[in-house]
């Protein structure tokens, strides 16, 4: 029995494997837009129910107190974002921040329905309680936070707060 010569099939060689190629190219572009669709969702569904909660948190506290126009009826808490690489700040995502958010919140609950007029007091108490607090096991790593700016504005309490990684002291 005779083996065909190997020459005749090279040039059918050469355009399979282009063809295989440029599949794999393919499968590898497609892949990077779908994983950045899908990363623009997840961004936007964080939000989205970030908002859905404060809504929903905003609706129920006006209830509460709608006929009472000189307390707090809601709480904003606003995380400072710094420019520049050496800020100490962390590189988190919206989902994190999101949860940290949620969880400063939970914190200054008992704000609600407090009167704006003694703000000032209730201020440095909220300053002391949120002090150097460290949020453990948020998306397995851990923060500490600190209050910069206690603001009330259309009785509307607004926190602006610095967030840094925690590091445990030595022992």
């Amino acid at each position: 029995m005779r083996v065909p010569p190997f020459g005749r099939f090279v040039r059918g060689m050469q355009m399979v494997g282009v063809l295989i190629l440029g599949m794999i190219i393919g499968a590898i572009v497609y892949n990077s837009f779908y994983l950045a669709e899908f990363q623009a969702l997840i961004i936007l569904k964080s939000e989205l129910e970030v908002k859905l909660e404060q809504y929903e948190q905003d609706i129920q506290s006006l209830k509460q107190f709608k006929n009472q126009h000189t307390v707090i009826k809601s709480i904003l808490p606003r995380i400072e974002k710094e420019a520049g690489q050496n800020s100490g700040r962390p590189d988190f995502d919206h989902v994190t921040e999101a949860e940290l958010i949620k969880r400063i919140k939970e914190d200054l609950q008992s704000f609600l329905g407090q009167s704006i007029y003694t703000i000032d007091s209730d201020a440095k108490f909220a300053r002391k309680l949120l002090e150097k607090k460290v949020y453990m096991d948020v998306y397995n790593k851990d923060y500490t936070i600190e209050v910069k700016t206690i603001l009330v504005v259309d009785n509307v309490l607004q926190v602006w707060i610095k967030v840094r990684n925690y590091t445990k002291p030595p022992s």
